[in-house]
This record gives C-alpha cells, structure tokens and sequence, in this order.
C-alpha cells in the first residue's frame, strides 16, 4: 500500500511540475507552430552547408546536447529549444536547411551564424544569411504551407496562430559598428544614428513577415556584448566590460521597445512584444550564485585570455563543470545559462523581462 501511494503522489508531483514549466499534460503544443529567425545564438544547423567560418558542427560543441554536434553554438541547448519545449513541441524547432513536408507545419528556424540587420554585416566570416534573407526564405516556407493546407485563407488563419521570435542586432555590433578595420559604418554613424538605421531596416523585415500572415512576435533584445569573454579579455582586469560597446547595445534595445509599441498602435491585429534579454543576461551575471554559477568572465571552452580570443577549437576538450559556467565560448552562453534566460522569456520573472508581456501570454492570444 505504501508503495502505490508512493507511486501516484510521484506521478502527482511529476503533472503539476509540467503545469509549472507551461507543458499541457495532453502534449499538444500551445500554437500550431514556431518561427525563428536571428543568428548564431539560435542557428541550429543553417550554416552547416555554408562556406563560412561562423559554424559549430564539430566537437566539442554539441558535447552535452542528444544529437551531438548540429550547429548550435553551445554545448547543448540553445534559448529557442527551451522555449519550444515550454510551448509544447516535442521535439526542436528544424533548421531551413533541412526542413521538408509536412514537418516545416511546426515552423522553422530560419537563424544564421554572423548574419546581420544590415546587408554587409558579417561578410568578414564568409557566407550567411542576413534578416532579409531568412524573411525571404520564410516566403519560400509559406508557399509550401499554403500548398500542403490546399489555400490561402486556411493557411493564412494557421500561420496567424504561430508565433514568430525575432532576434537580430548583435552581429551590426560585433562584426561591423565595432570593427572598424573591416566596415566603415562607425565613421558614417553616431551611435544613435545607427540603431535608427537599425531600427528602420528591422521594421521593413518585419512588415514584411506581417504581410506574409505572421501576428505574433517576439522580438528578442540584444545582450551585453561589451561583457562577453571576448571583449572581457582585452579588459585591464580580464572583467570590465566594455561599457562603450554596452551603451550603444542599450540605444538599441529602447528603440525596439518602442518599436513595439509603435507596431502594436499601427497593426491592431498583430501583437508584439519586447524580451530584455540583455536585463535577463546581466542579472545572470551580476548575481551569479542565484543560479548556480561560479565563472561568469570567461568561456568554458575557447583560446586565449577569458578564452575569449576565438571560438571552441575542433577537438578541443572543453572545461569539466559546464553547468558552473555563464559563458560556453567567447560569445556564447552555456545550456544552463540558455535555459535560464528561454525560460525568463517564456515566463517572465520580473516585470523588466518582457514588455508588455511574455511569451506564454503571446501564445495564449
């Protein structure tokens, strides 16, 4: 007897710890279906079939993650895959790349490593595919759906239900505004002048994606670049942060929270919102042991001071205690650090997370 109530209050607490996550105890997904559309902190495989320098399908990332080395820039999940899960699907989100058939009905990560707002952003890394053309190859994806669901208006009020998250912006920093060896868009613009720019290139994808029946967005804020490993190791102390850098971040950033409220007064009929990862991100960092972190300064894998100089060399043994670590690479957060912050997005634990709601709100309209 002790041991069947053992067993039904296991699988009483096992239903109201999904609940907690946002899983539906049936396993149906809470939208028909997720589009993502950003860059390598999301790409799960795009660049793969590029002549690129900006890849990660080789060991040791993908060391923690079930399929092994996919793309993904991390040791295992990134925040797009912790999301998918919390809305309900059962398995990831697939890249463009190989997506087919009736699988693309899920949606689809359309992300590209180096890939840009800007046209020109990245091209130092070989090739990628910027915001206009992963926008170009979601209307490719959306001429299969309409033929798979038989016609526009049904396929139309299916896409409307999906959700589409949007997070461009850190490369126009990385790998143009800041490097002006390569690009000369820091002599052309001030800071400000550049998110505008930014700003007005981002709006255009954007319509464009509206008129091609997506309602609901999520656009993702760009992070603290001047606090990544990479920027960390040129610091006098090997932590500073490059504020310069972060500053310019954080023009951004305002300007796409009010973009969203500027989209949500002129298309009434679409709903977008504003995740904060860049806050999410900071508190990670600035209140490390909340969340079981011990190194915040410098990646788990990576050459070089902070082994911030380059990414994970192929074959390179990363360090032991990845779950201890903020940073995987140079650039880019570990599993436990994306886990946070998709779950953040999703659900918002503070009321600066997300404006003017989160994610499983979104879905829920």
């Amino acid at each position: 007897m002790e041991g069947y109530m053992r067993k039904w209050y296991m699988v009483f607490v096992g239903l109201i710890f999904g609940l907690m996550l946002g899983f539906r105890v049936n396993g149906a997904p809470q939208v028909p279906c997720y589009f993502i559309f950003g860059d390598s902190l999301v790409d799960n495989g795009n660049n793969n079939r590029l002549v690129s320098l900006a890849r990660a399908n080789y060991f040791p990332y993908g060391i923690d993650f079930p399929g092994g080395p996919t793309g993904r820039f991390s040791n295992g999940k990134t925040t797009v895959d912790v999301i998918a899960q919390l809305l309900g699907f059962d398995g990831y989100i697939p890249p463009y790349s190989a997506a087919s058939g009736r699988q693309i009905l899920s949606g689809v990560n359309y992300a590209s490593a180096a890939a840009g707002i800007r046209e020109e952003t990245g091209r130092q890394l070989g090739q990628r595919i910027s915001f206009s053309g992963q926008v170009r190859n979601y209307q490719n994806t959306v001429s299969q759906v309409v033929n798979l669901l038989g016609d526009e208006n049904t396929a139309a009020d299916y896409l409307r239900r999906c959700i589409y998250s949007v997070g461009l912006g850190s490369n126009d920093y990385l790998n143009n505004y800041f490097m002006p060896t390569f690009y000369s868009s820091s002599r052309q613009f001030t800071p400000e002048q550049f998110a505008d720019d930014l700003i007005n290139r981002y709006s255009q994808q954007l319509n464009a994606l509206y008129n091609y029946g997506a309602r609901k967005f999520a656009l993702i804020g760009v992070g603290a670049i001047g606090c990544s490993p990479n920027k960390l190791a040129n610091s006098r102390d090997g932590r500073t942060c490059d504020e310069r850098i972060n500053s310019a971040n954080q023009i951004f950033n305002n300007k796409l929270r009010s973009l969203v409220d500027r989209l949500n007064n002129n298309l009434p009929d679409a709903k977008f919102i504003y995740i904060n990862a860049y806050g999410i991100f900071q508190d990670l960092v600035n209140n490390p042991s909340a969340y079981g972190f011990r190194v915040t300064n410098a990646g788990c894998c990576g050459v070089g001071r902070n082994g911030g100089q380059i990414t994970c060399l192929p074959g390179q043994r990363p360090c032991q205690s990845r779950n201890a670590y903020v940073f995987w690479d140079a650039f880019h957060p570990t599993e436990a650090a994306n886990t946070i912050i998709g779950q953040r997005s999703y659900r918002a634990r503070s009321s600066s997370d997300a404006y003017p709601f989160d994610i499983s709100r979104l879905a829920q309209l």
